[in-house]
């Protein structure tokens, strides 16, 4: 671990203070997590302090908790994860943000402070139903805008809720529930043990 990432930690946790929850320093890169309230004066103290100049927003993605490591969680489920950049400093760090709700998630955008949020967000939105607050266009940026549910989440059905088609009758497109039942596609090995052991 360098010098300069523990510097960075130290100065992380001296400006933010209580609005940390957690910080920790794992695969030579420093994450930390904060409350979805403090989210935003976290997110300008980062780009902001002389110390950080976080200048650059490099991936913004939406996470499901819901089962982690094989084993469930406690606690919120669904967070939004930043990944931050420092031309400048030539450092990085991660940012995590639980969202309080989970039967309606939400967080405040980033867009004002990272304009190129805007797109991660919608995306964040789309694939896992996270609501980002005060959003410039937060609308569907991948599936499709009848599509129902969101992909991403683990408690969303392999083969989805509803089918398109070509209807030549109609001469459209149409939507229909699956008419094709669920699977495992989990490939089912059989191994002969002793087959081997010649």
């Amino acid at each position: 671990m360098s010098a300069k990432l523990n510097q960075l930690h130290v100065d992380v946790q001296s400006a933010l203070g209580p609005k940390l929850i957690q910080s920790n320093i794992a695969l030579n890169e420093l994450t930390l997590l904060c409350r979805a309230e403090d989210y935003l004066s976290v997110c300008l103290c980062l780009r902001d302090d002389p110390r950080f100049q976080f200048e650059q927003l490099i991936d913004l993605c939406g996470v499901d908790y819901q089962s982690y490591a094989d084993e469930e969680l406690a606690g919120p489920r669904y967070a939004a994860v930043c990944h931050l950049l420092s031309v400048t400093l030539n450092q990085r760090l991660r940012l995590r943000v639980f969202a309080v709700d989970d039967a309606f998630p939400i967080l405040a955008t980033l867009v004002d402070i990272w304009p190129v949020a805007n797109w991660y967000e919608r995306e964040a939105f789309d694939m896992y139903g996270i609501m980002f607050e005060n959003h410039p266009d937060l609308r569907r940026l991948l599936t499709d805008y009848g599509f129902v549910g969101h992909p991403f989440r683990k408690d969303f059905p392999m083969i989805g809720h509803v089918e398109m088609r070509y209807d030549p009758e109609q001469q459209r497109v149409i939507y229909q529930p699956v008419s094709i039942d669920e699977r495992n596609n989990v490939p089912r090995v059989i191994r002969n043990e002793g087959a081997h052991a010649k």
